[in-house]
């Protein structure tokens, strides 16, 4: 299933009867398994209906890092993007993916 931003921002927890999204380089997770993490109140609620690649990969919670952007990162924060990459592939299903 293709999703666009806006689309993914509609599946971030704060409607019960949707399940919960965060998306990883493009592909969409549903991390709702997870809910106490990214529902709403969760430590990482800022990510649920986004894609947090950029955010995950410099390990922030600052808004202006919750991007698809992997641009300039060094080399040591995109292997922490992968290692979280391998995480979500172990716990959570691939649902779909983001499109411009």
């Amino acid at each position: 299933m293709d999703f666009t931003a806006d689309q993914l921002l509609q599946y971030n927890g704060t409607n019960p009867s949707n399940p919960i999204y965060v998306a990883l380089k493009g592909r969409v997770f549903d991390v709702t398994t997870g809910k106490s993490f990214y529902g709403p109140g969760g430590s990482y609620a800022m990510f649920a209906g986004k894609d947090a690649s950029r955010a995950l990969a410099k390990m922030s919670k600052n808004d202006e890092d919750i991007s698809s952007s992997l641009h300039g990162l060094t080399e040591k924060e995109i292997g922490v993007l992968d290692d979280w990459e391998k995480k979500f592939e172990a716990k959570y299903p691939v649902v779909g993916r983001v499109v411009s």
